[in-house]
């Protein structure tokens, strides 16, 4: 596209999408002519109806990468890098964002706000829709509770040329600024082939429990607005009795979105706890619409219903109208947990200095109450299960080897990008398609070696059919996996023996039956 056409596509796209003033359209059009090494803009007017169109800039990313590449203005294999960019250019500025969220929040309400925060992060080309768009998703009925499975294609690979850069880049070379990904320092950030581009970043400042904190979109969306509240301050995940008023304080700011925390131990936490954040969103998770099996009362805090939820894991829900006390009570169940242990469950609290005990609290406003459900981990590790004990057991790691953190302890699992192609090899399997040769399976350099046991157990099973029998066969072995794997993580199991654990645990801070 011819350099001044693409300017003024731009500018009008900024106009329609991004709130950019009329009062600032030609400050913003010599920007860009100056990025694009342009003396003059277009002398003829240039139709730019399809801008207005458009539900997604994809097709003007692609026209900047394009001219960028083809007119020296970046280097190779760093097009993405430049017109993240140019968008950060078109975008408000931070301050502009935060006065305009809440003056919609104060006017208008919280939809509002999040609406217009939101689709604009979108139109800036910050939130990856159409990569998102892409992952394959479904649902899985399994009595009373429903979990949510997903295929993640919306990451993007990197490509040769980026990974021929990288092998150059010394690990000495690491940046030090911003410190991780999180990091407020990144609104603005210029990105390298190691470290994504963020000038297009944008976020609301908040005051939780006193302390600075902001909220971001994720770009790579796992669930309906999925945001992350990130603190001020790069220090580690820290859950405790204060980490609920936290979350309390986001929904008070957020009550349209649900909020939780990861555990902030290895194994059963997120990837990141080099640096505090939440996860939340309007998504109402599989876990939510679970209802509690054993109703519990505190005695310390009668005005807060208790329960242990009737969920694969382990989770006490707490639910009240009364914010102080669901807040101290969950706060008190979230201390009581990091030193408690129970041998005939297998649940040891420490090894020597190392604490193997941690808690994901989640909270969401239900009918006017705060409702809280806090999920019960641990991750210590033994001979027979050296990946975690209460973490997917090795027969599963076909499916789900890494992590199960906050988001999939909900019931909603991210699976890798790699089950795409690889189902539907094994459908292909057994249904005829391909040939079944069981001793080429057993060579680790084969592509489905790591699925060898899982493709004999459903020859065994399989009846016959077409591909699309066939698929569902699949489908429903990686169904009754995710199922397996949050059996795993429960602490308590759901036997005589684990419920009699769990109703122990609480008893032990005076929360009993009733």
């Amino acid at each position: 596209m011819d350099g001044k056409i693409l300017t003024e596509k731009l500018v009008a796209y900024a106009e329609e999408f991004l709130h950019l003033e009329k009062l600032d359209e030609i400050y913003t059009r010599n920007l860009l002519l100056r990025e694009f090494k342009l003396k003059e803009p277009a002398e003829d007017a240039v139709d730019v109806s399809d801008v207005k169109k458009m539900s997604v800039p994809d097709e003007l990313v692609a026209a900047v990468e394009s001219y960028a590449r083809e007119n020296g203005l970046c280097a190779e294999g760093e097009e993405n890098l430049y017109s993240t960019y140019i968008f950060g250019i078109l975008t408000p500025k931070p301050s502009e964002v935060n006065r305009e969220f809440y003056r919609l929040r104060a006017e208008k309400g919280v939809e509002a706000a999040c609406a217009y925060f939101y689709e604009m992060c979108i139109k800036n080309n910050y939130i990856q829709k159409t990569a998102i768009d892409r992952n394959l998703k479904w649902e899985y009925k399994d009595g009373d509770n429903i979990l949510e499975i997903t295929i993640n294609l919306s990451k993007p690979e990197k490509d040769n040329k980026e990974i021929a850069k990288l092998l150059t880049v010394k690990k000495t070379d690491k940046p030090k600024y911003p410190k991780c990904l999180l990091c407020k320092e990144n609104e603005g950030f210029e990105g390298s082939l190691s470290h994504p581009a963020r000038e297009n970043i944008r976020t609301v400042k908040l005051d939780l429990a006193g302390e600075d904190w902001f909220v971001q979109y994720s770009p790579y969306a796992y669930y309906d607005e999925h945001c992350i509240a990130i603190s001020y301050n790069h220090v580690p995940m820290n859950v405790n009795a204060k980490t609920v008023r936290k979350l309390a304080d986001f929904v008070d700011v957020f009550p349209n979105y649900m909020i939780g925390s990861n555990a902030s131990l290895p194994i059963v936490g997120g990837s990141i706890l080099n640096h505090e954040h939440f996860q939340g969103g309007v998504h109402l998770m599989p876990m939510h619409k679970a209802k509690v099996k054993y109703p519990m009362k505190s005695a310390k805090y009668p005005s807060v219903k208790v329960g242990i939820l009737d969920w694969y894991n382990s989770v006490v829900r707490m639910q009240s109208a009364d914010r102080e006390s669901v807040i101290a009570l969950a706060g008190e169940i979230v201390e009581a947990w990091k030193g408690y242990s129970d041998a005939e469950n297998e649940i040891i609290a420490f090894t020597g200095e190392t604490p193997h005990n941690a808690s994901s609290p989640i909270v969401r406003m239900v009918d006017g109450e705060y409702s809280i459900d806090l999920i019960l981990r641990n991750n210590r590790t033994d001979e027979r299960y050296p990946d975690g004990i209460f973490h997917a057991h090795p027969e599963h790691h076909n499916i789900k080897k890494e992590g199960i953190g906050l988001i999939e302890a909900m019931g909603l699992f991210i699976l890798p990008g790699r089950l795409k192609k690889q189902l539907k090899m094994i459908a292909d399997i057994l249904c005829g398609n391909e040939a079944y040769d069981e001793k080429a399976l057993s060579d680790p350099e084969n592509y489905l070696y790591v699925h060898r046991n899982m493709i004999k157990t459903l020859k065994a099973e399989f009846k016959g059919g077409d591909f699309d029998a066939a698929h569902a066969a699949v489908v429903d072995y990686v169904n009754k996996t995710c199922r397996s794997i949050l059996d795993n993580t429960a602490v308590f199991k759901k036997d005589e023996k684990g419920v009699r654990g769990f109703k122990n645990f609480l008893a032990s801070i005076n929360i009993t039956e009733g």
